[in-house]
């Protein structure tokens, strides 16, 4: 067998590589990793040493085993008797595994012809089954010790005891001595002294007084020697005490020492065998046997730890529950009746947090007031609310201080500041690309421009041959890398054109020189000043005849736009979009503008960026197209955008290639998000999903709550207000569109429609084509369906033909606007004009049986028609107005008078008519009615 590696051989056997290193290296086989090789030689050692540590002698191949291990499996079933339906009669199955290891006692082994050596992987077997002997081998020996020190410490403390028992036992002893003595001394002196007496009362003379003084004297001196004995014995008692304290305090200590070292080199053991522990579930397995069924003793079987034990089944649970009887148990809660509220004396003014938007039943809570006191208040200062409606912090703060407390506005954006301090870029600021956007009038040629540079038409795709989108590209110019940012030119565009303005350098603001400035190039200029970026004036279209640069420089200066050659600080540059004249002086001026400003930007660290443009597409989702500004955003980041946020799946660049990361002043389309985010939102990096999740969840609210603010915000002025405005007329249209941008635009672009008689009322926008929701939501509302660049599906047209709607499509929104303006107009009431046709004079009055008085006039201007609407005028004052009730020139009755003839008129329900008079004759004649 030739030679192979650790691993190989690892695997043979069936132990891991780490395992038969550590092995080889015992056996003295210098090894360093599983991919060293060993020879046979090697392998034969590996063996001999393995045979040498599990009990055979080394160089015997005949060596019979000295122990036997004998392995038993039985598998039975069980039923479980449970107290509930869903337990009873379940069956379960029970593995009982058996081991017995048999040891060899003899002596003579040497006699005994050897067996065939035992595979590596037996012999592992066997040493694993070692280790656990000896383990139990190990803690039987810890019990023991752990015995022996409790019976020594138990005799030790019984001893010690003793010694205090017995120096308790001394000093009653000497006490009691002590006083013995002295009884018996006082007897003895009294005995001496009645002697005494006698022998004085035989005698008459009398005896001296100093033998009895003497006796008490010594009674006395008996008494404090047996004090000063007492006192010793007392103050031995004492120190036998605390040397018996202090012994055992030592006990304590070297116990707890004792039982810290155990626990160590427990821990340190266990460690150490866990890995040669046999498979659990086989010791479980032993430990699992039903309740009810005797064990069954085998052969092998030992009436020990490792017998069949019960189940672990609830007491109650094996047999079925017997009913019994509810007992009755009486319970006595002791109760107060007093109470620790005490009425406070003076108002209490409390500090109240109030935040971006709070609901007037929370403000009251925090006030400590009813919500009824709260609405009282507000009513007072002039706004109608209810108990759940929300407040914006302005109000809620000077409600509060109206109120009598004090208000602490909190901002409650603790998350976000949380993420950018997370994200806060340290890295090393290097150069990057300058980020040019171009502005200019529509129709001026923008986006000609930026095609001539980017070699491609883009112009072509847009519809009706005007930008309707951002469009974000990175060009390579042999000056470096230029990132440019093409944007709307019409009217409706303004907030496009902001975004743009704010997330750039340089703007290169393009005017035809053959239309000169317009109301979208003045707008232009005004964004540039406001986002503090450099102005380039490039002047387009110098291949016309009809071009005058002069009067574009001369226009522009009127705007505070001087150029560098009329001393001013902006550069003008004439190009031709179509012959490409002047593009290389553009793009040096650019560079060289770009050079002078420096600008930096860190790439290492998260990514920071603007979102430009997003929309929905049906194939990828969500796309969002992103300005990085700082960092670099890689694919599977994790990214907060506004109110979504979502993992980046995809980056693709202008072209539609997919990138791996994107640097500063790149462009990307991202694919990921949760749903499209509106255009200007800023693009964070979060560090993991649930904080991206929390920081949108909480904008999401945080705008929900704003607009519910604002909505409710119903104040009695505005009450009235609409009262009188009865007779407004309103527009509801639905808003779909292919993009966020643009359906912004239109959204505003219908709102700057509404006039004093007409209101455009957008009900619904989003990104997306027309689906159920938004033809359900137009039927609800009487409103009409408008979509730009998108299209209705299957579902939503059913309901626009059942529910009869009214739907649009457009690509231009010039047509969108004229469209709705019409629209508006049809919803105007009509409009009469009063046109007058003749008029007559009054000569003389004469009755008629029939008719009354009778005008004689004669007619001075136009003509007089039977039928028509009349004014009577006295003194050039409108005194009636009536109709002709009969006309005739002579006794015939005609159907026109003329100018210059006479004729007699009666009017209809007048009878006040006077010579003098004039008769003025009109007709109504509907008019057109505008905006």
């Amino acid at each position: 067998m030739s030679d192979m590696k650790v691993k190989d051989l690892a695997d043979t056997v069936g132990i891991t590589p780490e395992r038969l290193v550590d092995q080889l290296n015992e056996a003295g086989i210098k090894v360093s990793k599983p991919d060293d090789l060993i020879t046979e030689d090697q392998k034969q050692s590996l063996l001999q040493f393995l045979q040498q540590r599990h009990g055979k002698v080394a160089n015997d191949k005949d060596a019979s085993p000295k122990k036997i291990t004998l392995k038993r499996k039985s598998v039975s079933e069980i039923k479980l008797g449970g107290g509930t339906s869903r337990q009873a009669g379940k069956s379960v199955s029970v593995e009982v595994r058996k081991k017995r290891t048999f040891v060899k006692r003899s002596e003579v082994e040497t006699n005994t012809p050897a067996e065939e050596p035992v595979p590596v992987a037996t012999q592992a077997q066997a040493n694993a089954e070692e280790v656990a002997r000896q383990e139990q081998l190990r803690l039987q020996e810890i019990a023991r010790k752990q015995q022996e020190q409790s019976s020594r410490q138990q005799e030790e403390s019984e001893r010690e005891a003793a010694a205090v028992a017995a120096a308790i036992e001394a000093e009653r002893l000497a006490v009691e001595e002590a006083r013995l003595a002295a009884e018996e001394e006082q007897k003895a002196l009294a005995e001496e002294a009645k002697v005494k007496e006698q022998k004085q009362s035989q005698t008459v003379k009398k005896a001296p007084a100093k033998p009895e003084l003497t006796a008490s004297q010594l009674a006395h001196k008996k008494l404090e020697e047996a004090d000063a004995k007492r006192r010793a014995a007392n103050l031995a008692r004492i120190d036998a005490e605390k040397a018996l304290e202090a012994r055992k305090k030592a006990r304590e200590e070297e116990e707890a020492l004792e039982k810290a070292k155990e626990e160590a080199r427990l821990a340190a053991a266990e460690a150490q065998a866990k890995e040669q522990k046999p498979d659990r579930k086989e010791a479980d397995a032993k430990h699992v046997a039903s309740k009810d069924k005797p064990a069954r003793r085998g052969r092998f079987q030992r009436d020990d730890e490792f017998e069949r034990k019960e189940l672990h089944v609830s007491e109650g649970k094996g047999r079925r529950k017997k009913k019994k009887g509810v007992s009755q148990k009486t319970t006595t809660v002791e109760t107060s009746t007093e109470h620790g509220f005490s009425r406070p004396t003076a108002p209490v003014v409390r500090e109240v947090s109030v935040p971006d938007t709070i609901s007037v039943s929370d403000l009251a809570q925090r006030m400590s007031v009813k919500a009824a006191e709260v609405i009282k208040a507000l009513m007072g200062m002039g706004t109608m609310a209810t108990i759940n409606q929300v407040l914006d912090q302005d109000t809620a703060v000077i409600l509060v201080e109206e109120m009598g407390h004090v208000a602490k506005p909190v901002q409650e954006n603790e998350v976000e500041q949380a993420l950018e301090a997370s994200i806060e870029v340290t890295g090393e600021a290097l150069p990057r690309a300058p980020v040019v956007t171009v502005m200019g009038h529509v129709d001026h040629g923008k986006t000609s421009l930026l095609d001539y540079i980017r070699r491609t038409k883009v112009t072509s795709g847009e519809a009706g041959g005007i930008t309707q989108h951002i469009g974000a590209y990175k060009v390579e110019t042999s000056r470096g890398e230029v990132t440019f940012l093409d944007t709307p030119g019409h009217a409706a565009f303004t907030e496009m054109r902001s975004r743009g303005a704010k997330v750039t350098d340089i703007v290169v603001l393009v005017v035809a020189a053959d239309d000169g400035v317009m109301p979208q190039t003045i707008e232009a200029v005004q964004h540039a000043k406001a986002a503090g970026s450099t102005l380039i004036v490039a002047v387009n279209k110098m291949d016309k005849p009809d071009a005058t640069p002069d009067r574009v420089k001369q226009e522009l200066t009127n705007h505070e736009v001087v150029p560098e050659d009329w001393g001013g600080d902006v550069q003008f540059v004439p190009v031709s979009a179509l012959t490409g004249m002047g593009v290389d002086d553009l793009l040096d001026a650019i560079s060289l503008q770009a050079e002078v400003m420096e600008l930096t930007a860190p790439v290492k660290g998260p990514a920071h960026g603007t979102v430009v443009e997003s929309r929905l597409d049906k194939g990828r989702g969500t796309v969002v197209t992103v300005l990085v500004q700082r960092g670099t955003l890689r694919k599977g980041d994790i990214v907060v955008v506004g109110q979504e946020f979502g993992r980046v799946r995809a980056l693709f660049n202008e072209n539609g290639q997919q990138m791996d990361e994107a640097g500063p002043s790149t462009p990307v389309e991202l694919l990921g998000l949760s749903g499209t985010p509106a255009s200007g939102d800023e693009l964070q990096v979060a560090p993991d999903d649930r904080t991206a999740r929390e920081i949108a969840s909480f904008r999401q609210t945080k705008a929900r709550e704003l607009k519910m603010a604002q909505q409710q915000a119903a104040k009695l002025d505005d009450m009235f207000n609409k009262m009188e405005a009865g007779d407004l007329k309103t527009l509801n249209v639905v808003i779909k569109g292919d993009v966020h941008g643009s359906v912004e635009a239109v959204s505003q672009g219908l709102q700057k429609l509404s006039t004093d008689m007409v209101q455009v009322r957008v009900v619904g926008s989003g990104v997306g084509g027309i689906n159920e929701t938004d033809a359900q939501l137009a039927a609800a509302s009487d409103a009409i369906l408008i979509g730009f660049n998108v299209r209705a599906d299957n579902t939503a047209r059913k309901v626009i033909a059942e529910k009869g709607l009214d739907v649009q499509y457009f690509s231009i929104i010039y047509d969108l606007l004229d469209v709705v303006t019409k629209a508006m107009t049809g919803m105007l009431e009509p409009v009469y004009k009063d046109e007058i046709i003749g008029l007559a004079r009054v000569d003389d009055v004469f009755s008629s049986p029939k008719f009354g008085d009778i005008a004689g006039c004669l007619v001075l201007e136009g003509s007089v028609k039977r039928n028509n609407p009349i004014r009577v005028l006295r003194d050039n004052v409108v005194i009636y107005e009536g109709e002709l009730e009969s006309l005739r020139r002579f006794k015939d009755d005609v159907n026109e008078v003329n100018a210059g003839t006479e004729c007699g008129i009666g009017v209809k329900n007048y009878k006040d008519v006077k010579p003098g008079d004039q008769i003025e004759v009109f007709e109504r004649v509907l008019m057109k009615p505008s905006l």
